[in-house]
């Protein structure tokens, strides 16, 4: 039985992230997690429903994620080819969402007959 070592680029070593950068990231999350609950509370009773309530919580929510990407998934410090994977996936995504608003505000309106 010979080394444990299957990884095929031979010099493979993982990135050891401090506990403090662990620490900011979530300090980070959570000010955002409340920054969500006060634009909730500002655009939808002090507002009473706004434009803006929607973009806010999706840059926010994009924000958020892209913290738990980076950090807690790895992928800041991990190999190009798996931040294109994740990439690539978030463009096809992003094309099926401007494919389905497109086809949802381009449909006729049908008026009934009855």
């Amino acid at each position: 039985m010979g080394s444990h070592n299957n990884h095929s680029g031979g010099n493979h070593s993982h990135h050891i992230i401090p506990k403090e950068i662990y620490t900011r990231v979530m300090w980070a999350l959570i000010v955002c997690t409340l920054l969500t609950v006060g634009f909730h509370y500002l655009f939808h009773n002090v507002m009473h429903g706004s434009v803006l309530a929607a973009p806010v919580a999706f840059i926010i929510a994009a924000f958020k994620a892209a913290l738990v990407l980076m950090f807690f998934m790895g992928l800041k410090y991990d190999k190009p080819d798996n931040r294109l994977i994740f990439a690539t996936g978030f463009f096809f995504l992003a094309l099926l969402f401007i494919i389905s608003v497109l086809d949802i505000y381009t449909r006729i309106a049908e008026t009934s007959t009855l």
